[in-house]
This record gives C-alpha cells, structure tokens and sequence, in this order.
C-alpha cells in the first residue's frame, strides 16, 4: 500500500485498495493523527472576519451564510461603483487539482467578468522556451531514465523537488550509467551526483552554445536526425562560431575543458537524458535558456532513442477538456467582450496603483480601473510574489477588499478582511494532471473534512448562488466536472472514464498503445509548421541578466554578490513555512569561505542581505554549497515568522523574463554584512 506521488511531491491518491475498510481505516487513522499532531494545533476550521488593522492577523469568528452574504455584497458593490474587471482572483498551486485549482473559481470569476489572471511565478518563460524549441511541452517520461547511460540534470534538484524521478536515475546508475548536475548551488542531488559542475546564475544559454560549438565542430551530431527532422543547421553552425569554449567557459564559470568532455560525453553516450527543471528560467533570458538546452537532443538525434530526449514539462499531453471546465465564454455574458489579463508577477505593482503603461508586463493595463478587490487562493503572495515590500504594502491597503481561502494563517491571510477555512487535498475530490509523468489521477477523499472548513468548489458554487448566477454550470457536481474534463476527443485522453479512474485510480495517458515507451520526437512530429526541430539561429542569443556579475555595473560595484533562492527541500514554496525547522532552514543564506572571509562573518553569525529594494536578516552558513560571487537563500521563508518581518523576496525585483511573463527571482544582486545579533 502507497500512495501515488504527483509532480509536485503531493500524495495524490492511496494505492492498492483504498477501498477496503481495513485499508482505509490503517491508512485514514495514520493520516489523521499525523495532521493532527503536526497541523491540528495551527488549522483554520472556522470562517473569520478581520478584526484589528490589515497586516495584524486579528480575527473574529463569523458563521459562513454571514461571511459568504457580506462577501458577495462588497463585491457587487465593487463591480457597481468601479467595474468589475476591479476584482482580480490570485491563485495558483497551493492545490494542483483542476477542479478545485481551475475549475468552479474560473467560472464564477468568468460570470463575474473580474480581471484575468495571467498565472506566471513558477514556470511560463520555461514553457515558452519549450514551446519555441519543440512546439509541445512534450518530454521523455521518467520511467525511460532507467535506460540512459547518461544523465545530466540540469537546474534540477530532483532529490527535492523531483523525487519521483529519483529510483529511475538509481537504476539507471546501478546498470552503470553517469549522472551529472548543473546548478549554481551544489544541493542534496549534487551532492550525490558522479560530477557537479558550478555554473554562474543566468548563463544556461552560453554553456548550451559552448557545448553546440564543440558537437557541431567536430561533426559528433546525428546527420541522419539532422537531415529528416529538423531546419537551419546551417545557420545554427555559424552562430555558434561567436561561442567558443573559451568564451563559454568565461561567462559560465565552468572550465573550458570539462565544457569540451561534458559536450563530447553527451554527443557520443547513447541514449543520454536531461532533465531540465524550472530554476534555469527565473532569469531575465530565462526563455532563451530552456529554449537552447532544449535544442540538443534534436542536434544528437537522441529522441530516438527509449531513455534519451529531455524532460521540462509533459503538461501538454493532458488534453482534457479545459474550456469546458472552466467557461471562459461566461465573461461575454457579463462584459461583452474577454476581461482584462493581469501579470501576477506585477502584483506589487498592481495594487500600488502604477499608472497606465507602467506595469512592466501585465498583458493589459491594470491601471484602470485600479484592483479594489483581491479573492486568494492556493497562494500565499505576501510570501511568494516578488518584491515583497511592494507586495505588502498594497494588501494593507485601507480600501482593498481581500478574502483569503486558506488552511493556515499565512502572512496574507494576516492582511484579509475575511479569511475561509478550506479543505486540504486529503479532504475534497480532484481530477490531478502532472508536469513530470503521463498519468491522470483521480483523488477521493481520505479524511472528513476538519471542523468548518469547505473545499474551494463549494465556496465557489455558494459564492455563485449569493451573486444570482443562475447558469446550470454552478450546479455541476464534482463528478460532473470530471467528466467534462474527460469529454475530449483528443486520441491521448479519449476513451479515460470517471469509472476507469475509480477502479485503478490512475490512469497512462494513451500516448502509446500497447504501454509502449512514449518517444513524442522520434520521427519528428514537432509543434511547428514544417513540423521539424526549427533552430531559428538568428534569434538565439546570450545576454547576460542586468543583475548578475556581468551585467550593470554600477549595480555590481554596490552589490557585488548574485542570489539565488532555490526552493527549499521540505517546503513547497511556501507551504509549511509555519513549521519551526521549515523556518530555520529558510532563514538561513549559504555564502562561500572567502566571501565570507572578506566580511567578517563565520558560519551562525546573523547577517543582513540587503539591495536597494529591501533587506533581510539571516544566519550565515559556511558549508561548500555556493562558489564565490554567489549566495544562496532557500525560500520561501513567512515573514511574519522572522524577527525584523522580512523574507529573501524583500530583495528580488518585478523585472520579468524575455518571454512568458515569469519573474527573476535568479537575476538579483545584492550585498551582505555581519549584523549584530
């Protein structure tokens, strides 16, 4: 008995026979005294309306019809008095399951006509990197890594943010395999890792093209591939020339020798797999890099092959019926045309009213009306979104209405005017796709839903009724959802049924018969319009980030070091921020022996991480995990758990990246001095 394990390390669905009473009763009982020994304690179990200032965390209890009706008139009095594209939904993978994630929210937010919200603080520039590279987010499914003989992850802490992925990169290695990290921190996957090579924040795209350089000039590409299945090779062999070893080694930081052997290595080990994951994007040129990695198993031919390719997403093969769950056509009823798009990466700036045209990169202009309602849930944005200080001091706006949907009392739940006890994903039924394997998976609940709390469907579907939205969709049962979502005729997912997923509880997507290996570019069959691997030479490029040590200088010359803020190992983001040694690991910055040196400080020393944006108060760790010119902060910390109530997102900027919309939270300079304690 297991349970299954989504992409984002979330049990998702009891294994074997959940059914059976004695089952369910081991499992359920283990479940419920573990939250109830870990969470009961801090749990949210009954409705709440603010009641001390925005920021103070003061609350009063409140019956749900009373919470509910007033919640729905403030917002029609809202929509009334400045539009209704005033109230913008926050949201994003507190829960990954579709129908409470992206299934009654949309509807009732469509009906309303509020703004739209652009999701992009986790992965977009990555997917349109991928999107430009191979057409699809399609990648090498993780059961096919047990079969390469060599394995590069690249960006990608799979030990912690991957885990499913790991027995596959075992086995592979017991049957001999090599497996290497990129990564400008040496985590628990280098750290276990055959080789780990330190390369400079932001300069992925500059390794990628140092490593075409030396496959193309020595001709180690598959020129059968090459010629069947892709365009403007050409092209690609003379941009190339400008990024030779040398160069790539000088901008990376990874010597021109080992640049050489890892590209002649890759070339030749056959199959060879890389897995690239989401930290390589968070960066101004984060598009570029996925986009160029990427590029490489079309030049080696290695998509031919069970255990070669590279995985960043497989979202795409979940085909399901999305417009039909989520009615976006419900917007024309209420305004007559689509509403507004607005960046959640620009939140800071949102809701500090930036002027019309000053929004750098909402898709439209938030400025007007301004937000005078925000509706959160699965986030947790004082704590997450970028430039943190901006951030908060919108929330705590006087005139802003907020109503949080939570489990815990998180740093913007403090800043809610109401705050909603919501169910967890062991507590409501859910539809869950992934972004790291082929699998559809059904959830049912595993445990009574605790004290007062509501799945965000039913808060929803109640919120609906209180507004007057009469359409039948907000009468849709949860089931009902689901086989919307299923309705599809596209050949990966027709034919999955709401009982084919009750009975196994899982399901492979049909992306090959037979349960054979699923090798997506193996005759080509790319998403572009010649249906071939474009390498479109003339747009790839390196820039280096503005803030990074080849970028602004006088930027550099005050703040001379380049943080990171990788996701740390037991979080998921921000989740479970409130555990007291969650909160040690994340209020702690690794910073390297000489850097160190230079200031002052020595490993348990508080120090302050500052830029002109903000600054933070951390304890100095000492341990070999950063080379110079780099520090390392794992997020994401709750500020209110830190005694000068600042986190490591005081520091990172709104700048978005090259494509997508997606923040830079890998492109931030900053300085460090030893601080008093």
């Amino acid at each position: 008995m297991l349970v299954s394990i989504d992409d984002a390390g979330k049990a998702t669905r009891l294994r074997g026979d959940p059914a059976h009473p004695v089952t369910r009763g081991f499992l359920c009982g283990k479940v419920a005294r573990y939250l109830e020994r870990e969470y009961a304690p801090s749990r949210l179990l009954y409705p709440m309306r603010r009641a001390g200032a925005k920021g103070e965390g003061r609350f009063t209890r409140v019956a749900w019809d009373e919470a509910l009706d007033e919640i729905a008139a403030r917002l029609k009095s809202i929509a009334t008095e400045f539009g209704p594209e005033a109230i913008l939904p926050y949201s994003y993978a507190g829960t990954m399951g579709l129908l409470n994630g992206s299934g009654m929210d949309r509807r009732f937010f469509h009906r309303l006509g509020a703004s739209r919200l652009d999701r992009t603080i986790c992965s977009s520039a990555g997917g349109a990197g991928l999107i430009d590279a191979l057409g699809f987010k399609y990648g090498t499914e993780p059961e096919q890594f047990r079969h390469s003989r060599l394995i590069i992850a690249w960006g990608a802490n799979v030990l912690g943010t991957n885990v499913h992925l790991w027995p596959f990169i075992v086995e592979a290695r017991r049957n001999g395999a090599r497996f290497y990290t990129i990564d400008p921190r040496r985590n628990r996957t280098g750290a276990a890792a055959d080789k780990h090579f330190f390369i400079n924040p932001g300069s992925d795209t500059a390794l990628a093209l140092g490593m075409m350089h030396v496959i193309i000039g020595e001709k180690l590409y598959d020129a059968d591939y090459i010629a069947g299945h892709t365009t403007g090779l050409a092209e690609l062999a003379g941009r190339v020339q400008e990024y030779p070893p040398e160069r790539a080694a000088a901008l990376t930081g990874i010597p021109k020798d080992e640049i050489v052997a890892l590209a002649r290595e890759y070339a030749t080990t056959r199959p060879a797999a890389i897995r690239l994951n989401y930290g390589v994007q968070r960066s101004d040129r984060g598009a570029m890099a996925v986009r160029t990695v990427a590029l490489l198993p079309a030049l080696t031919g290695s998509w031919k092959e069970v255990g070669g390719g590279l995985q960043v997403s497989t979202s795409q093969a979940f085909h399901l019926n999305r417009a039909g769950l989520e009615r976006a056509d419900l917007q024309w009823r209420a305004l007559g045309r689509e509403a507004r798009i607005v960046n959640m990466s620009s939140l800071g700036q949102i809701l500090n009213h930036a002027p019309n045209g000053a929004l750098n990169g909402a898709l439209n202009d938030a400025g007007d009306p301004p937000v005078k309602a925000l509706v959160v849930y699965n986030s947790n944005p004082a704590a997450i979104a970028p430039n943190q200080n901006a951030v908060r001091r919108g929330l705590q706006r006087a005139d802003l209405f907020t109503v949080v949907l939570e489990q815990f009392q998180t740093d913007t739940a403090d800043c809610a005017d109401f705050v909603l006890p919501a169910t967890t994903f062991l507590e409501h039924t859910d539809l869950y796709l992934a972004y790291g394997h082929y699998y559809l998976q059904l959830a049912r609940p595993a445990l009574a839903p605790p004290g007062e709390t509501r799945s965000n469907v039913e808060v929803f579907r109640a919120l609906a009724q209180r507004m007057g939205f009469d359409d039948a969709c907000f009468g849709d049962s949860d089931d009902d959802m689901i086989r919307t979502l299923l309705d599809s005729e596209h050949p990966f997912v027709r034919g999955i049924t709401l009982e084919e997923l009750e009975r196994d509880q899982f399901v492979r997507l049909r992306v090959a018969p037979n349960g054979d290996p699923f090798l997506p570019f193996s005759n080509g069959g790319f998403g572009t319009p010649s249906g071939k691997c474009e390498f479109h030479a003339e747009s790839i490029e390196y820039t280096p980030p503005v803030e990074s040590r080849f970028g602004d200088e006088s930027l550099r010359a005050r703040f001379p070091l380049e943080l990171i803020s990788p996701k740390h190992d037991d979080s998921m983001n921000s989740t479970f921020g409130n555990r007291p040694e969650n909160d040690a690991a994340t209020a702690t910055v690794h910073i390297e022996a000489a850097d160190a040196a230079a200031r002052g400080i020595t490993t348990g020393d508080q120090v302050r991480v500052f830029n002109d944006r903000g600054a933070c108060l951390l304890r100095a760790q000492l341990d070999g995990v950063v080379r110079r010119g780099v520090v390392c902060v794992p997020s994401v910390r709750w500020a209110s758990m830190a005694a000068d109530g600042h986190s490591v997102n005081a520091l990172t900027s709104e700048r978005l990246t090259d494509k997508g919309g997606g923040p830079t939270f890998f492109s931030c300079l900053v300085q460090v001095e030893k601080s008093g304690d």
